[in-house]
C-alpha cells in the first residue's frame, strides 16, 4: 500500500487539483460521537487511482475560515464508493450540508451476490483479495493531533482495497445482470429523508414507545420531541438527557408536580429542578390532545398470521433462487407490515417490485 499523505488543510491546493480529475474516488469517515449528539468529524480518507489522502477537517473546523467549502465542493461532485456507508454519508452531509452526486455501497454489493448482508470491510477484503486487515487502532481517539504514522496507516487502509473492490463487484453482478440493483439500493443511502431530525418522529426512536396507547402514547411523543430539541440544543446523547426507560415511565405516570417528577426511578435530581417545567408542560398538553385516544398496534390475527407465513414463504424462495439471505428482498418487518396494510417497504418498489414484490401486492390483495 502506498503511503498516505496527510492533509492538514481542507483546501490544500494539490488535493483539489487531484479530485478535480477523478472519476470515482473510494471514501471512508473517522468521527468521534461518544460525548456528542453530532458526530464529530475528525479525518475523511480519500482513495484515488494513485494517491491516498487522509484530510484533517478538525483544524478547518476550529478556524473562522471557510476553507472547506472548496474542498467539500470538488469531493461532493465525484461519485464515490463507500463499505456500508450510512453513517458516513450521515457525518460528512451534516459537516457539508450536502451530498454526494452519487455513492456505491460494497456492503450492499456483496450481499447482492450472496455474502453476508452486513459483511464488515475486513471481511469483504479477505474475501475478494485473501488479506488479513489488522484492526489494532479501532478505538483510536482521532480527535488527538498529530496523529501518528500507524494511525494513518489504519485509516488509509479502509479505503485502500475500495476501488479495486468495486470493479470486482461491478462485474460480478453485471455478468448477473444485477449491477442496477446495487446501484438503486446504493442511491437510497442518498435520500435525506434518512437523516432528518425533525423532533417530532423521534418517537420513532424512542424504544418501547410503539405499545404505548392514549395519552400515554402523547406524551411520550412529547417528550421525545422535547428531548430531541435539548440534544441538538446542547449537542449531548439523546441518553445524557433522559434515558429511554425513565422517559417512558415519566410518560406513563404523569406526575403533576416537580417533586413527584424527581420521583421517578432514574430521574436525575439536576435534570428535574432545570427541565420540570417544560416536561410537565409537554405531559399536561399530551391529556388534552386529539390522538389521546391512539390505541397500540394491535397483534396480528389468523388471517395476517397465515399471510405473513405465505409471504415469508415467497420471499425465501426467491431469496434462494438467486443464492442470497432472505432479509435482502425483504426483511420480516416489512412483510408483517403489510399484512396490516402498510405497503410502503422497499419490496414494493423498483427492483424487487418487478422481482417479487408485485406478486405480493396481488396476494396481500386478496
Amino acid at each position: 500500500m502506498q503511503k498516505p499523505v496527510f492533509i492538514d488543510q481542507m483546501s490544500d491546493a494539490r488535493l483539489i487539483e487531484s479530485l478535480s480529475s477523478q472519476h470515482r474516488v473510494a471514501v471512508d469517515t473517522e468521527f468521534m460521537r461518544e460525548r456528542t449528539f453530532f458526530s464529530q468529524l475528525c479525518l475523511v480518507q480519500i482513495a484515488s487511482g494513485d494517491e491516498i489522502y487522509c484530510v484533517d477537517t478538525l483544524q478547518d473546523a476550529q478556524s473562522e475560515s471557510n476553507s472547506s467549502a472548496t474542498f467539500w465542493h470538488a469531493l461532493m461532485r465525484i461519485p464515490w464508493v463507500l463499505h456500508s456507508g450510512r453513517q458516513d454519508i450521515e457525518v460528512v452531509s451534516q459537516s457539508a450540508n450536502q451530498f454526494p452526486v452519487s455513492v456505491f455501497d460494497t456492503q450492499i454489493a456483496a450481499a447482492l451476490l450472496g455474502y453476508a448482508p452486513q459483511m464488515g470491510y475486513a471481511g469483504l477484503v479477505a474475501e475478494l483479495f485473501d488479506v488479513q486487515l489488522a484492526k489494532s487502532h479501532t478505538r483510536a481517539d482521532w480527535t488527538r493531533r498529530p496523529l501518528s504514522a500507524a494511525v494513518l496507516e489504519y485509516a488509509a487502509e479502509d479505503v485502500y482495497y475500495l476501488l479495486p473492490a468495486y470493479e470486482i463487484l461491478k462485474e460480478r453482478l453485471s455478468a448477473l445482470g444485477r449491477l442496477s440493483w446495487a446501484e438503486e439500493d446504493s442511491a437510497d443511502l442518498l435520500q435525506p429523508s434518512l437523516y432528518d431530525l425533525d423532533p417530532d418522529l423521534a418517537i420513532a426512536k424512542l424504544k418501547g414507545a410503539r405499545n404505548l396507547a392514549g395519552s400515554a402514547r402523547s406524551a411520550a411523543a412529547r417528550l421525545a420531541a422535547w428531548r430531541e430539541r435539548e440534544a441538538v440544543r446542547s449537542n449531548r446523547p439523546r441518553q445524557w438527557i433522559i434515558k429511554d426507560k425513565t422517559l417512558l415511565d415519566i410518560a406513563v405516570t404523569q406526575p403533576d408536580t416537580a417533586e413527584e417528577l424527581a420521583a421517578i426511578p432514574g430521574m436525575a435530581e439536576r435534570t428535574a429542578k432545570r427541565a420540570s417545567p417544560a416536561i410537565l408542560s409537554a405531559i399536561n398538553d399530551a391529556r388534552s390532545d386529539n390522538n389521546k385516544d391512539y390505541q397500540a398496534p394491535a397483534r396480528p390475527d389468523e388471517s395476517q398470521r397465515a399471510l405473513l407465513k405465505e409471504l415469508q414463504q415467497k420471499i425465501a424462495d426467491c431469496a434462494t433462487e438467486l443464492g442470497v439471505a432472505s432479509e435482502i428482498i425483504a426483511p420480516k418487518k416489512e412483510l408483517s407490515a403489510a399484512t396490516s396494510g402498510d405497503l410502503s417497504g422497499r419490496v414494493f418498489r423498483g427492483w424487487r417490485a418487478e422481482l417479487i414484490g408485485n406478486h405480493l401486492l396481488e396476494l396481500v390483495a386478496g
